[in-house]
């Protein structure tokens, strides 16, 4: 199931909504948790017992860790936490991966390759456990108590909002909402999550969904039969739809969040219109860059080390960081290629875009992510290389791909809507109005705006059958 479906839209929600309000408090959390396991199982049946055996064992742990004394005990308890989870991400994500690389090694040495039965990946399992191990770790550092309850801790995790695709909300983030939050249940904040639900539902399936039916077509083409005008569109056409498809979803979790009565962290702050390849992490999924800052880059030493280990540490940092993305090379260079950017941004290359002034920087940075969105969409490495290839062939093949008037349309709203915050004022009258509290009239006009986006969204929903999340596949 997903957000941007009639399922959803026009039944689950509202059902859930409904019940959700007139429900006590004491049982809020746990109707959400049944809500969110109906959810889950809906799209993954097969694996909502594995899920929730692994939260349940461990809550456990983490109880009994807390508990310790004993500072030993303590650490041996953490590490099994930790082992649980990123062993069940090893084995889901990238035993697949290790395998088919390791027949692929055997075959090139004229060996029999292993029989292997593939295995299925369990729906938003890559951001789930990272929410798992934010539990474990705030937990064995004091950062907050564990809670009291095992279905409440099921409950952060399995929260239907963001629980697919996040955003990644860390445990000491919301720990005290999860057990009392009625000072966010205001009729405000329903309303304004309500209008974030909806602009989220808009960027995804106005503008997204619309884009990505051209890229698919432009993907599905043999790289060699593309020119120099069509890869070009192609990837512009998809560093859009990825970013409305993605921060579309964010949004619409962060909508359902605060409707009812969670505060989730912002995911996106207008990348495209970052001056450097360290700013447009700050700004592009925003909380997986302080999850992997506060999680991984720290702890390997962070900024307190030499140069050298600190730009090795940033580069291991962005290599694990495309891993997590998917098992495939080409996510791993992905990564690689990033961490490239980070270290030259350290070295010398913030120094040089900040020279040159801010519209100059905007659009180079903006080149190199083109460049990075090709090995991210690419369906393999070799692929990536020969479409980057057609990019800078610089043919003059007329393109043989038929673009109708409303990708034209939607290609110039998602450019406006993307570098428009680069303007005085934009971006922050832009966040002002997602999350700021506002008078009687205006949340009425925007409550109305919303409700006719709302129906405008239903209806291209059920006009088309291309609705895609590309995330889900995370």
């Amino acid at each position: 199931m997903v957000f941007s479906s009639s399922l959803f839209i026009l039944y689950f929600l509202p059902l859930f909504l409904v019940v959700y309000y007139v429900l006590p408090v004491r049982f809020k959390n746990i109707f959400t948790l049944l809500a969110s396991i109906v959810f889950y199982a809906w799209g993954a049946p097969d694996f909502i017992f594995v899920v929730l055996g692994s939260v349940l064992l461990d809550f456990y742990l983490v109880d009994w860790m807390h508990k310790s004394t004993l500072r030993k005990a303590r650490r041996i308890l953490l590490a099994l936490s930790v082992v649980l989870n990123i062993g069940m991400l090893a084995y889901f994500k990238y035993a697949n991966f290790l395998v088919d690389n390791f027949n692929a090694l055997l075959s090139a040495l004229h060996m029999q390759p292993v029989s292997w039965a593939a295995i299925a990946l369990p729906i938003g399992i890559s951001f789930f456990t990272f929410q798992k191990l934010t539990y474990s770790v705030d937990v064995y550092r004091g950062v907050h108590a564990p809670l009291r309850r095992s279905w409440d801790y099921a409950m952060y995790i399995l929260m239907f909002p963001q629980l697919i695709a996040g955003p990644i909300v860390r445990f000491h983030e919301i720990a005290d909402q999860i057990e009392e939050r009625r000072a966010f249940e205001r009729v405000d904040d329903r309303l304004l999550g309500f209008f974030r639900f909806v602009v989220g539902l808009a960027k995804k399936v106005l503008i997204a969904n619309v884009l990505g039916e051209q890229v698919d077509a432009i993907f599905a083409m043999p790289a060699a039969d593309i020119s120099t005008a069509t890869a070009w569109l192609g990837v512009v056409a998809y560093s859009f739809q990825i970013y409305y498809d993605f921060s579309g979803y964010s949004d619409m979790a962060i909508g359902i969040g605060r409707m009812i009565g969670f505060k989730f962290p912002e995911n996106f702050n207008n990348p495209y219109i970052s001056q450097s390849i360290t700013e447009f992490w700050r700004r592009w999924h925003i909380t997986l860059g302080r999850w992997m800052r506060d999680y991984l880059y720290i702890p390997l030493g962070g900024s307190r080390v030499s140069a050298v280990r600190m730009y090795f540490n940033l580069w291991v940092v962005f290599l694990i960081s495309g891993l997590w993305h998917g098992a495939a090379w080409n996510f791993v260079v992905w990564g690689a290629f990033h961490g490239l950017f980070l270290v030259a941004d350290r070295m010398f290359l913030l120094r040089l875009l900040q020279a040159i002034g801010k519209v100059p920087a905007i659009v180079i940075t903006y080149f190199i992510t083109l460049i990075g969105w090709v090995l991210f969409r690419a369906a393999s490495l070799d692929y990536a290389f020969g479409y980057i290839g057609r990019m800078f062939a610089f043919d003059s093949r007329q393109s043989n791909t038929n673009y109708d008037n409303e990708f034209v349309v939607m290609m110039i709203a998602g450019a406006i809507f993307a570098f428009v915050a680069a303007l005085p004022h934009v971006e922050k009258n832009w966040m002002n109005l997602l999350t700021a509290q506002k008078k009687n009239l205006s949340l009425v006009l925007m409550t109305f705006a919303a409700l006719l986006f709302l129906m405008v969204c239903i209806a291209s929903i059920t006009s088309s059958s291309f609705n895609p999340f590309i995330y889900f596949r995370f």
